[in-house]
């Protein structure tokens, strides 16, 4: 039987991978690119087409190859897939060094950009070859010997850690659980939490146990967010949220999955690979190829925001603890406190619950209604194409995206529920297929939109919160700019080649039109009796978007101080623990100290298994890209259908076409015309 992993046309046969496949597919690649290369090197001609189609001839191979298999490592994990994943990994990141690093690429490189070849590209290819020569000097080109050596020693030892890293965290998140069983103890939770625990707890009950149900339980609680979150929003047992915080907040931190020395040798790992590049610090590194291009940048958009935000935390906890004490609670405002009382707090101002909501989004109505809205604001149709495209698990489903035409232009993967047990947690964008020319013909860009929604349970259908609902917006919005460009050269094809604070500006502007009236009801109608949202509900839900915005703000200005700290002056070898760091920064950004039993830093895979290390901050500073983004609309305006629509269309043709083929800030200017600035984030969010 032929190897699915080797096929080198068409989609990927998710549905025949198996983890045998990996080892003897990749290894094939890796020999035939080690071929390609070496014939490369030899026969290299300082022209766009004689390094650049050579190039992409390998880049094709990997694409095909070792994709699908880092997909299924994270949405379809099992122990087989893992050994094989951990044992490929290393030869991939080796033969990635191999080309990064080759002396005669570099060369060639160079020479392009140094002689009267220069102008002959046009500015997308000089655009590429700038950031390959800069990728390259990262990547150790300038070092030579024992430098070189252990260079690639730290690149190889950095990927076993962060797989290492991100395999605890899931362990660790699948180990825990919670079996309520207590009548009263249950009596505050909603109807779909209990529903949904209950069915968790029938899928792993003891042998010849009760079947639960979701009026007496038993009710299994997990450290997944679709049970994580509402418990600690809604559970009346004190004792029992607190122990499911510390839980989540000690994640992989102990035991046979403690991240904590992990972490520890990946930022030591990082400093001195930083350090024999020329740099100070892993930061400086990490800055080099982003928009905001140095730390001190950084600081002064957080000085901005946190000056803006801690008043209103500080608010936001006085009128807590306020509704706690009066409330008959014992003892000052706790970690686990804040979530159940801020449900309460948000229940008395606006007068609705999350659970209000969720019968008026139904999973296939929201989708819907995005597609709907993506056809307004795009021109684009959304088809769904179910079995036309092997996937890998019953719940993924396979769609095709059509242009104002009716050209297939696009498609996408999307794997919307939550499944503890195989799936990483979160939500994410990943490309399975990037645009590009092959051989004369066009390759269609093909996306993989992952989310981890609500389940349906028993014979209900999937009902999402609305915070689901905004996710499944971001992540889109994501995907558009993968789908939607119009670029053919791959290296700045849609998200290829942005800055990585660019990257969220079309998924947290999507976002903004979770809020927007006509968006919303076009989506929101209840799943058994077909009625559309309220108009009172609506009204309180925008109200209620600005609720506890100063805190919601200090929360990311935290997580993003606190990696630029660990990346910049904290010192792995030192006296100082990461969580030192941590609570250093949470005594300036939190209005709470530091509980000291927390550790999330050890579950925290942005910046450790992640692409965020020292760029956590680009959540922030593209939210102020995508909020003034956002007020082009509002300006032209949000009820004028033809302003709606010529203004969806620019935002198409420059943030969502061009990708990364020019510098963001010369994108952002042609969909804006001009430079953004913070005041509609701070007016989004109530701030200003």
């Amino acid at each position: 039987m032929s190897n699915p992993l080797l096929a080198t046309s068409g989609l990927p046969a998710f549905d025949a991978i198996r983890p045998e496949h990996i080892l003897p597919a990749i290894e094939e690649v890796l020999a035939d690119s080690r071929t390609q290369l070496e014939d490369l090197e030899i026969h290299l001609q300082p022209t766009w087409d004689g390094l650049m189609a050579p190039i992409d001839r390998i880049n094709r191979r990997f694409e095909r190859a070792w994709g699908p298999v880092a997909h299924l490592f994270g949405v379809l994990n099992s122990p087989e897939l893992r050994a094989a994943y951990e044992e490929a990994l290393p030869k991939v990141v080796e033969f990635g060094l191999r080309m990064r690093q080759s002396e005669p690429i570099y060369k060639t490189l160079k020479y392009i950009k140094a002689n009267d070849v220069w102008k002959t590209l046009t500015p997308v290819q000089q655009r590429i070859v700038d950031q390959r020569i800069l990728a390259t000097e990262l990547s150790g080109i300038g070092l030579a010997g024992d430098e070189r050596q252990r260079f690639n020693d730290i690149e190889k030892e950095l990927s076993r850690l962060s797989t290492e890293f991100s395999n605890h965290v899931l362990d660790s998140t699948k180990a825990w659980s919670l079996i309520v069983t207590e009548e009263e103890d249950g009596a505050g939770l909603p109807l779909s939490l209990r529903s949904l625990a209950a069915q968790s707890y029938n899928k792993s009950k003891p042998e010849g146990a009760a079947e639960a149900t979701p009026e007496a339980g038993p009710w299994k609680i997990t450290l997944d967010l679709p049970s994580y979150n509402p418990f600690l929003q809604h559970c009346r047992n004190r004792a029992l949220r607190e122990e499911a915080y510390h839980a989540y907040m000690t994640r992989a931190s102990s035991g046979e999955f403690d991240n904590t020395e992990l972490c520890r040798q990946i930022l030591k790992l990082k400093r001195e690979k930083a350090r024999l590049l020329g740099y100070e610090n892993f930061a400086q590194v990490s800055l080099a190829e982003k928009m905001a291009g140095k730390a001190e940048t950084v600081h002064e958009m957080f000085e901005t925001l946190l000056a803006a935000a801690r008043p209103a935390g500080e608010k936001d906890m006085i009128e807590l603890h306020e509704l706690a004490i009066a409330s008959g609670q014992a003892g000052p405002i706790e970690h686990w406190d804040v979530p159940f009382w801020a449900e309460r707090l948000r229940e008395r101002k606006f007068n609705f619950t999350d659970e209000e909501l969720r019968p008026y989004f139904a999973h296939e109505k929201v989708l819907d209604g995005l597609f709907q809205l993506l056809q307004r604001l795009f021109g684009i149709t959304v088809v769904p194409a179910d079995g036309q495209a092997p996937v890998w698990h019953q719940d993924a489903r396979y769609f095709m995206i059509l242009n104002e035409a009716g050209q297939e232009i696009a498609g996408f993967y999307y794997d919307p529920y939550s499944r503890p047990e195989n799936k990483r947690p979160g939500a994410w964008m990943d490309d399975c297929l990037t645009r590009r020319r092959i051989d004369g013909s066009l390759q269609h860009p093909v996306a993989h939109l992952v989310c981890n929604c609500t389940p349906p349970v028993g014979n209900e259908p999937a009902l999402m919160t609305f915070r689901e609902v905004e996710t499944l917006f971001h992540e889109f919005g994501h995907g558009l700019q993968h789908m939607l460009t119009t670029v053919e050269h791959p290296e700045v094809a849609g998200i290829s080649g942005v800055e990585w604070d660019a990257v969220e500006l079309p998924s947290q502007f999507m976002e903004n039109w979770c809020y927007h009236r006509p968006t919303l009801m076009s989506l929101a109608r209840h799943y058994k009796t077909g009625a559309p949202l309220p108009n009172d509900l609506y009204e309180k839900l925008v109200a209620a978007k600005t609720f506890r915005a100063g805190s919601m703000m200090l929360r990311q200005i935290t997580f993003g101080m606190t990696d630029m700290e660990l990346h910049t002056k904290f010192d792995p070898e030192g006296g100082e623990t990461i969580f030192d760091v941590q609570k250093r920064v949470m005594e300036r950004t939190a209005v709470l100290p530091m509980d000291p039993r927390d550790r999330f830093l050890c579950a925290f895979s942005h910046i450790f298994a992640g692409g965020y290390s020292a760029g956590y901050y680009s959540y922030k500073w593209a939210e102020v890209l995508s909020a003034d983004a956002f007020s082009a609309f509002e300006e032209a305006g949000l009820d004028n259908e033809d302003a709606v629509q010529t203004t969806g269309r620019l935002f198409r043709d420059t943030v969502l076409a061009l990708g990364g083929s020019q510098h963001p800030m010369e994108v952002y200017r042609s969909f804006r015309g001009r430079e953004p600035n913070a005041a509609a984030l701070l007016r989004h969010t109530g701030l200003a």
